[in-house]
């Protein structure tokens, strides 16, 4: 076993050195130039059209999510794990300088998600349950390569339902079984518990899964940072010194461990995707349910997802573990950094408040993971068998994952994050030049004083658009368009 992890972590480190870091900073730059740094100077219109609320019946029932809801299923996902154990994993490995990468990341990041969840919502299709889309369906419609989405979607659902939920689940139980002293039995009792809720949300589809993440991602955003507030006022001395590592540790400047300046990037970028997932192309299947009048609301929405993941909620983790331990040499990778911490500030009770944290960001990522990987499994076959055998090999792997060692895992899930950004980043280099027209017309309508409406007739020369009907006389410099059409406000 020993072998083959160390086996798989070498080649994960290869994939990520030559392959994935240049394509992920090369073209996060690249959109970051194109869209005029959209990250940065559309953040106001981020909030604002994060309360678009969701079209109704004639009966008041909602027909889709609203914007919220798809915004909190996608940071149900970010935000888990990687926010607590895998931030303490890039400080101990790589020191305070990760935290900047990390930061880094996330900044040009924010462009690389704003054009995936613009295409995501713009090549969505309509479902039983309000839309489904992402990378799989951009891929298709818009690349007309159904075998790449299909490599995608199986790719995807290896990493999120599998890989990923089984480490969510793993911390779960480890985080319980040190904060009361750790029974043998305690990882299986853990385990059944866990599969028992993951079931019972999942099979309820994803409206269920919106309402839980609806009440839940708000409530433990508010409680983790609250706690994380509380610790750095204890030690408001320190944030000097710790923002001054951060910034002189992150090129090379007295890293613990001699760490060199690679390992240092590499771990700030490696945490810093697979925690905000930009570029990586999880968000756009949350982002794609949401019902909205333009496709680059969701865009806004997706981006302001990773600054919360990465800016808020891992920044938090990392001051908690840098203002209460000065000297990281010997650090515990991992969730044990961010315990001792804890510990170390607050006492031993705080065991028991972590305990209740990781609980809410691990359970909530399990679920949004789910989503992510049934829009796929729906991707490849409409067969409800084939769905429900996905649905029970996921409460499966929630249980095999609280009962089994993650090392192995979290290094096979890091590969394969790997491939699954390639393969995203890819589509996105084809692509992105249909999301900056649609940023384009948006930018024209809100100059215009509107909310701005998207219908398909602005893109006549784009194929693959499967909603977006032609419900209003839309003009403008994206495209001549066809006059005549009954107005009206149009929504996807």
């Amino acid at each position: 076993m020993e072998t083959l992890n160390g086996w798989v972590l070498d080649a994960g480190d290869v994939l990520w050195t030559w392959a994935v870091l240049p394509v992920v900073a090369v073209l996060g730059l690249y959109f970051t130039v194109r869209s005029g740094v959209v990250q940065l100077r559309m953040l106001p219109e981020m909030f604002r059209t994060l309360r678009d609320v969701a079209p109704t019946d004639d009966a008041g029932r909602p027909q889709s999510v609203s914007s919220f809801q798809a915004f909190t299923i996608s940071a149900a996902s970010r935000v888990g794990v990687g926010n607590i154990a895998g931030v303490g994993t890039a400080i101990a490995l790589g020191g305070p300088g990760a935290v900047f990468w990390m930061w880094a990341m996330a900044f040009v990041g924010g462009a690389s998600s704003f054009v995936e969840s613009t295409l995501g919502q713009l090549y969505k299709e309509r479902h039983r349950d309000g839309f489904r889309g992402g990378p799989a369906y951009y891929m298709l419609h818009g690349l007309k390569a159904r075998w790449m989405g299909v490599v995608f979607a199986v790719v995807l659902i290896c990493c999120f339902p599998f890989a990923f939920s089984s480490l969510q689940a793993n911390t779960i139980s480890a985080t319980l079984s040190s904060a009361v002293g750790g029974p043998a039995w305690l990882p299986w009792a853990v385990g059944v518990a866990l599969a028992v809720l993951t079931g019972l949300v999942v099979f309820g589809g994803v409206r269920r899964i919106a309402r839980v993440t609806q009440a839940v991602v708000p409530l433990m955003a508010l409680l983790y940072l609250g706690v994380g507030l509380v610790v750095v006022a204890m030690h408001v001395d320190q944030v000097p010194r710790v923002l001054a590592s951060i910034v002189t540790e992150a090129f090379g400047a007295g890293q613990v461990v001699a760490a060199a300046i690679g390992t240092v990037i590499m771990q700030g970028v490696k945490r810093g995707m697979f925690s905000n997932e930009a570029g990586l192309g999880s968000a756009p299947n949350a982002g794609a349910t949401a019902a909205v009048t333009h496709p680059v609301k969701q865009g806004l929405v997706q981006t302001l997802g990773v600054y919360f993941d990465t800016f808020l909620v891992c920044s938090v983790t990392a001051f908690i573990i840098l203002v209460s331990q000065p000297d990281l040499a010997g650090a515990q990778a991992g969730i044990a950094l961010t315990q001792t911490a804890l510990t170390s500030t607050l006492g031993a009770w705080s065991n028991g408040l972590l305990s209740v944290v990781i609980f809410l960001l691990a359970f909530s990522s399990i679920l949004g993971n789910y989503y992510y990987g049934e829009a796929n499994v729906e991707f490849i076959t409409g067969n409800r068998t084939v769905l429900t055998v996905f649905r029970s090999l996921v409460v499966v792997a929630i249980f095999v994952g609280s009962v089994l060692s993650s090392d192995l895992v979290w290094n096979t899930a890091d590969g394969i994050m790997g491939v699954m950004a390639l393969v995203n980043l890819a589509a996105l280099a084809l692509l992105a030049p249909v999301a900056f027209r649609l940023l384009k017309d948006y930018l024209r309508q809100r100059a215009e004083g509107r909310d701005p409406v998207f219908t398909r007739a602005l893109l006549p020369d784009v194929g693959g658009i499967s909603c977006w009907e032609d419900e209003a006389t839309v003009t403008g410099p994206l495209a001549a368009a066809t006059p005549g059409r009954r107005s009206g406000r149009g929504r996807g």
